[in-house]
């Protein structure tokens, strides 16, 4: 009981805060759907691997970004070569991976994911490095996005929802990809700044291009090998060696 009113007066505080503050949450929310919507028309015109690997890899740049805009820390030299080694993979991929399905509306559609993801991200990690709980943060920006999302679900018949095997498919998407790893995901913000959290992300493609390949059969041409290669030497720059203490967050929450 006590940690669901620890919940409710975060959440008061939350929608209590300025209009700037109010208007800050419209727009994760906003973009948390916003997300889900191009990340999926994207795939769907250029596949898995590609799709999510131009998603997910443009986000770091524009983490950092804005970010540095709305008064974030100064960007570390190893979060530079980092996501530039980031945006060259996601360079390669684009130029050369036309063999492998690549369109640029699909293009188009993974960049304002990534765009989108970069909104959330460092809006969470504000809200949760100055105190309040990733539970309460990303209750109400998902809980924000899925009455947003709402009628898009009505219009494509999701009457299949109510089968065994959807319903099986609905909780382990809710509970497992969504749930578990963006409250893992806002732990993380607690201690790792926006713009290197978003970085190692990167991850992710990387899972996605290999099942995408084992999985669905997808082909990998010579230019996306490559591409996915710089991703992972982005993701290795980023994690080796000792963390600059210009890397973390300039206000810790307590406890």
């Amino acid at each position: 009981m006590a940690g669901g009113r620890e919940h409710r007066a975060e959440l008061r505080a939350m929608l209590a805060a300025g209009g700037s503050a109010r208007l800050s949450l419209a727009l994760a929310g906003i973009a948390v759907g916003g997300y889900q919507l191009c990340f999926f028309a994207a795939v769907r015109l250029t596949g898995v691997a590609v799709g999510t690997v131009l998603a997910i890899g443009s986000a770091p740049v524009f983490t950092g970004m804005i970010s540095r805009l709305t008064g974030g820390p100064a960007l570390t030299i190893r979060w530079l070569i980092a996501t530039a080694a980031a945006v060259a993979g996601c360079g390669v991929l684009v130029t050369g991976g036309q063999a492998a399905g690549v369109q640029p509306g699909g293009v188009g559609l993974a960049l304002l994911a990534g765009l989108c993801y970069a909104v959330y991200a460092v809006t969470a990690a504000r809200l949760i490095s100055g105190g309040i709980s990733e539970t309460t943060v990303l209750g109400v920006l998902f809980g924000g996005a899925a009455i947003l999302l709402a009628p898009a679900l009505a219009a494509t018949s999701p009457g299949w929802l109510l089968s065994g095997r959807g319903l099986a498919v609905t909780a382990y998407l809710g509970l497992v990809t969504t749930v578990l790893a963006y409250l893992l995901y806002g732990r993380g913000l607690r201690t790792v700044p926006a713009p290197a959290a978003v970085t190692l992300g990167l991850a992710e493609p990387v899972v996605a291009a290999l099942l995408g390949v084992v999985v669905l059969g997808e082909r990998l041409t010579g230019p996306v090998v490559a591409g996915l290669v710089l991703v992972g030497l982005a993701i290795a720059i980023l994690t080796t060696g000792r963390q600059p203490r210009a890397d973390r967050i300039s206000n810790p929450p307590p406890g």
